[in-house]
């Protein structure tokens, strides 16, 4: 089993011209509650289960454990699922540190406008250099998880 460590940020310039991989993923919770979550989700051609831990203190760490099923199984699931459906692009960045690698996802939808990045790091205290298209720092901060942006999307926080 394994312990997720990111940081997540939000996004206040252009990142794109410095995308090397660009995946659509939708996705849905079978368990949105903080010390379960249970999300299914689609990513390209793939299909993924995921669970995941309540985090710690500072939000940035939390167990993880995810095993890939086949899509058909996860449109299933979807049937079953939570109300609400997160949709995204998530766009990879190798981050100029030469060592680690951004994840943003740009939401569609209920969350359009929306767009995060975050950083897996192997100690909450590892140092990572900050692009300049990087903003407010969100690690921890329970409205922009993407269990809580189905619930009270984005478009309800203005």
């Amino acid at each position: 089993m394994a312990q997720e460590i990111e940081k997540k940020f939000l996004v206040k310039g252009d990142f794109k011209a410095e995308a090397f991989k660009q995946t659509r993923i939708t996705q849905g919770y079978l368990s949105s509650v903080p010390e379960r979550t249970v999300r299914i989700r689609v990513k390209g051609d793939k299909g993924f289960i995921t669970v995941k831990g309540i985090g710690n203190a500072s939000g940035a760490a939390r167990f993880e454990w995810e095993k890939e099923i086949p899509v058909d199984d996860v449109r299933a699931l979807l049937e079953l699922a939570e109300p609400g459906v997160i949709d995204k692009t998530r766009y990879l960045v190798k981050n100029t540190d030469g060592v680690h690698t951004w994840e943003i996802d740009e939401f569609y939808g209920d969350n359009d406008g929306l767009t995060v990045a975050e950083v897996e790091l192997a100690d909450e205290n590892e140092p990572f250099d900050k692009p300049s298209w990087l903003g407010e720092e969100v690690t921890g901060d329970p409205k922009y998880f993407n269990s809580m942006l189905m619930k009270n999307p984005y478009k309800n926080w203005k």
